[in-house]
């Protein structure tokens, strides 16, 4: 992980860091500028004109995080304009896509995030692993069904089993 002598997104050559692009460990040199607002641009609208030339950099990952901010901004027109290989494409879309996915929520309504304890709250019959989840039963560390917000994945008894949130309840 090495910091270059500018930031890869704008130029500057003031208050930099090294920035992990997500999900993959490939990792770039962001200002301290282009650090603060890169999930948020229309915050510094103005600051990413400079984009025009990241956009065409021979690195996937200031490709990625180019593509990422001009979705960001909606603004279509440098998108379509963008070169990158189908696989940059998809890195820079798996984000994105999580971003805009709806959340999954329990019969309450709360949010609910990979990690959680919930509890269930009413008896559930497993199919094909031939037991009933009981009511009350907690289910820890759960998972999230990719593309999927009505389900979560969970540990009940011993197996790994798929629960329609409308059943659980965030403890």
């Amino acid at each position: 992980m090495s910091i270059k002598d500018n930031c890869e997104l704008c130029g500057s050559s003031e208050n930099l860091t090294a920035y992990t692009v997500e999900p993959k460990d490939d990792t770039i040199t962001m200002c301290e500028t282009c650090l603060a607002s890169h999930e948020t641009p229309a915050d510094n609208e103005s600051h990413w004109h400079c984009l025009n030339d990241a956009m065409w950099s021979e690195v996937p990952a200031v490709q990625v995080m180019a593509y990422r901010i001009y979705s960001r901004l909606g603004n279509q027109e440098q998108l379509d304009m963008m070169y990158m290989e189908d696989d940059v494409k998809a890195w820079a879309e798996e984000v994105l896509a999580a971003e805009n996915a709806e959340p999954v929520r329990d019969a309450n309504g709360t949010i609910l995030k990979a990690g959680d304890s919930v509890t269930i709250i009413k008896d559930l019959v497993v199919k094909g692993a031939g037991f009933t989840a009981k009511q009350g039963t907690t289910v820890k560390n759960i998972k999230m069904v990719q593309g999927d917000p009505t389900h979560i994945q969970g540990k009940v008894n011993g197996s790994t089993i798929f629960i329609i949130s409308a059943f659980l309840k965030k403890l």
